[in-house]
């Protein structure tokens, strides 16, 4: 796992990068578990520890790629339809080629 030292308002912190393994392990545990519980409990539930910090970290970039929603009352759901995505990237009118734009 890497770290990196972040300067932020005078104080240094550790910075640290969550494997790709960890970012799917997280998704994985959020799928089984989707609806059920809140972001300490469901941390609970990982197979393997993690830092809270990473924890965290990889909630937010899931929430940020359309992954999972958090609701008002801290419910964490899996939202992501890897099936759905793979129908709408085989229809050729939603294909966009940039050699063809260049001309």
């Amino acid at each position: 796992m890497k770290q990196q030292l972040v300067k932020k308002n005078q104080a240094a912190k550790f910075f640290r990068s969550p494997t790709l393994e960890t970012v799917k392990m997280v998704e994985n545990t959020i799928h089984k578990y989707s609806g059920e519980f809140k972001k300490t409990r469901l941390w609970e539930k990982l197979p393997r520890k993690v830092m809270w910090t990473t924890y965290l970290l990889i909630l937010d970039y899931l929430e940020e790629m359309n992954h999972i929603v958090i609701s008002d009352n801290g419910i964490i759901t899996h939202i992501w339809n890897p099936e759905l995505a793979k129908k709408y990237l085989a229809k050729k009118q939603l294909y966009f080629d940039n050699a063809k734009t260049k001309g």
